[in-house]
């Protein structure tokens, strides 16, 4: 029987699905879930395994936005063939490997780090509170004019790079990119829809890299099935509600809860729950 458990599974899989795409962080939630529930957060086949479930939220992230992927690849393909077919389509695919470049090296040569010291409740705390600091001031950049047509390969490369800082969990992939896309003027839907294709290599490269770790003594490929689909079904809708509520309201309204999870997360270390 493996450590992780099919309840572990079930609660893992719609904390991934729920909070992938919110500007919350995913890996921090994880982090505090396992601990809650007894799992090693250090183990690597714990760390495999909330990897692995992110292909459920990718998945998702096709489905949702399959015309556009079908429309961009379409655009990549006939401009590769073709230069009197590279229009903005086709810009745009090229732009969306570019941003994806940077979190995959620095990813790669910081992976000792990303999965060792950082993997602490006690910077997932800090994170939470202190990135919240950043996404209120992103959402106070006057200039929100920019769509995804109108953007420059040097923002994209720039939200690029400010991905990177997902990398430390409590920071959240969603909040630092959308936070880089209003901070170099884009608005809201651009950023957040912008958000969403640099998550498809972003998280299926971080799946595949981290099949190699899995160990079925501590977690079964039936339990990794189950948290899998549940992040599919959960992601699905959270990205529907996601981009209904940033067309509406700033991406700060999440600000609150960060900190107070933070601050929740600090308590319960503090106290020895966690």
């Amino acid at each position: 029987m493996s450590d992780l458990g099919y309840l572990d599974a079930v609660l893992l899989g719609v904390v991934e699905g729920l909070t992938e795409f919110l500007p919350v962080s995913s890996t921090g939630h994880l982090t505090v879930v396992e601990g809650l529930r007894g799992l090693d957060v250090d183990d690597p086949a714990v760390t495999a395994y909330t990897a692995i479930i992110q292909f459920g939220a990718i998945v998702a992230t096709f489905l949702y936005f399959r015309a556009d992927i079908v429309r961009l690849a379409a655009a990549w393909f006939r401009g590769v063939r073709s230069p009197e077919h590279r229009g903005v389509d086709y810009r745009f695919a090229w732009y969306v490997v570019a941003g994806s470049a940077p979190i995959v090296v620095v990813a790669l040569a910081a992976k000792p780090l990303i999965t060792g010291p950082l993997r602490n409740l006690w910077v997932v705390a800090a994170a939470l509170v202190l990135w919240s600091g950043v996404m209120w001031w992103a959402e106070r950049r006057p200039a929100q004019k920019y769509e995804e047509e109108d953007l420059s390969l040097r923002q994209v490369l720039a939200i690029g790079l400010l991905q990177c800082a997902a990398l430390v969990p409590g920071v959240s992939r969603s909040g630092a990119t959308i936070s880089a896309g209003l901070l170099l003027g884009a608005t809201r839907v651009a950023a957040t829809r912008l958000s969403f294709f640099l998550a498809i290599p972003a998280l299926t490269g971080a799946g595949l890299f981290e099949l190699r770790d899995v160990d079925t003594s501590v977690v079964g490929w039936s339990q990794i099935a189950v948290g899998t689909v549940i992040s599919f079904a959960v992601a699905y809708a959270s990205i529907a509600w996601l981009l209904q509520l940033v067309a509406k309201h700033p991406i700060s309204v999440f600000v609150p809860y960060r900190v107070a999870a933070g601050l929740a997360v600090a308590a319960l270390l503090a106290a020895g729950v966690l």
